[in-house]
């Protein structure tokens, strides 16, 4: 059995859990103009199993499927390492991934680069060197760590950014954060470091003021101010919108980013250069605000993520 049969399997079996919707479905589309620059293309769409990943892919296999392509979706393959190993050995064709992924998890690197575009390239040049990988041109959301406040607390306490935070009473600087982030080599206790205000200090942030937590009660925490005035985030999550939150600026260009890109296998990309255009047509219009909405609307709302993917890529004008 190949690592794509395995994986249908899989999904398969877990497609109860109403996590993700079932492998293989999207909604048919055509482009607007009716045009099929992907006619008689096989492509295997793949992603991971979270939210995003799983719309992402949804978006993606709706969209080149529209363009005419014959299009097998494996989207929802649990853990990163099973969908990028199926784009490693051939059985997955375009997967979307996140450059602070490819440069931490899979290439080892501890070098942090504040700066988006120098990572993209970075992690660009090592993945078509070394695996034959074509990462796409980024999208415009940056799916990383922040730190969030209720609004009316981010406005009470006068904070836009951490560097304000800093500066606040030490009472006031409170914070939720699960364990992971906490233990994390670029986590926690180095941003504090970072920031000026070491932990486990009287006159930074005391042991008493961190609250650690799961990472899905750090979010309604966080909106009630309660044990905590600032948690932790990712800058695309559809709580942050549905709980009114505040992200706060990391002024100080801490956390790594992790920009939102389409991979795509080499021998794909040579025979078919079309993609870059059309996967362009998608990427170029993500945003933070966006994926914020189209995740809450899965995991607040219960939408379907194929019913989400499709409509958004009607109300975008991409298909019809």
């Amino acid at each position: 059995m190949t690592l794509a049969a395995a994986l249908i399997a899989v999904l398969a079996a877990t497609a109860g859990c109403g996590l993700v919707s079932s492998s293989g479905t999207f909604h048919s589309a055509q482009l607007p103009d009716g045009s099929k620059p992907l006619d008689g293309a096989k492509l295997v769409v793949t992603s991971k199993s979270f939210t995003e990943g799983v719309l992402l892919g949804k978006i993606t296999a709706t969209y080149l499927s529209a363009a005419g392509a014959d299009v097998s979706d494996l989207t929802g393959a649990p853990g990163s390492a099973s969908s990028r190993q199926a784009q490693l050995n051939g059985d997955a064709d375009i997967l979307w991934e996140y450059t602070g992924t490819g440069w931490v998890n899979y290439h080892n690197q501890t070098e942090t680069i504040a700066d988006p575009q120098v990572l993209w390239q970075r992690v660009h040049d090592i993945e078509k060197n070394d695996y034959n990988l074509e990462w796409m041109a980024p999208a415009n959301f940056n799916d990383t760590y922040a730190f969030a406040a209720a609004s009316g607390t981010a406005k009470r306490l006068g904070v836009k950014s951490l560097s304000e935070v800093a500066k606040l009473p030490v009472a006031d600087r409170t914070f939720c954060v699960d364990d992971e982030f906490f233990s994390r080599s670029d986590g926690f206790l180095p941003m504090l470091e970072k920031y000026g205000i070491p932990y486990g200090n009287p006159t930074g942030v005391p042991q008493s003021n961190v609250t650690r937590m799961d990472a899905g009660v750090v979010y309604t925490s966080t909106a009630k101010s309660a044990p905590c005035n600032f948690g932790m985030v990712y800058t695309t999550d559809g709580r942050i919108k549905n709980l009114d939150l505040t992200v706060l600026t990391d002024d100080k260009k801490y956390f790594l980013p992790y920009s939102g890109t389409a991979v795509v296998r080499g021998e794909i990309i040579e025979k078919y250069p079309v993609l870059r255009e059309l996967l362009g047509n998608i990427s170029s219009k993500l945003t933070d605000e966006l994926m914020q909405e189209l995740n809450g609307r899965v995991d607040i709302k219960g939408e379907d993520p194929s019913d989400v993917a499709y409509e958004w890529l009607v109300s975008a004008g991409l298909v019809k």
